[in-house]
């Protein structure tokens, strides 16, 4: 017969505490290497009960660009209005749900108002006029009626 080793109760604290070591960095990498990844989903704009309008604060760095996405329908009126700080430093724009620029590229577009020519998700993105280094932050102001 084969002599029984004996674990000790040292040998698995020890264990454990490398596992759970491992564990904790997987857990706060995790985030990191999924920046460089694949793009995030745009956050959705979604109103209150009985709400047309909302109001998104948001801040863009270098030519980070925030991104949005709208369901509207044909023929509703959609009033876009950003403001930022320092003064005109962050403009968006807005795609239709084909990805047609409904005549707004990044130009310098600090309002729209416009009756939408179909019913789907539009997707808005800010960002800064720029990619110089700056930060930018902006407060959105979306209507739909």
């Amino acid at each position: 017969m084969h002599p029984v080793k004996s674990i000790s109760v040292l040998n698995l604290r020890q264990s454990a505490f490398i596992c759970g070591c491992f564990v904790v960095f997987l857990l706060c990498a995790t985030p990191l290497f999924a920046q460089n990844g694949g793009k995030a989903e745009p956050n959705k704009i979604e109103f209150k009960r009985s709400a047309t309008s909302t109001t998104i604060n948001g801040v863009v760095r270098g030519d980070e660009e925030a991104e949005y996405t709208l369901t509207a329908r044909q023929g509703q009126r959609l009033t876009i209005k950003l403001t930022s700080t320092p003064v005109k430093s962050s403009v968006f724009q807005l795609l239709g749900p084909d990805n047609d620029t409904l005549g707004l590229e990044f130009d310098a577009n600090f309002d729209y108002s416009g009756v939408l020519p179909k019913t789907g998700d539009y997707f808005i993105s800010v960002k800064r006029p720029t990619t110089a280094k700056g930060t930018s932050r902006y407060k959105m102001t979306i209507t739909v009626r």
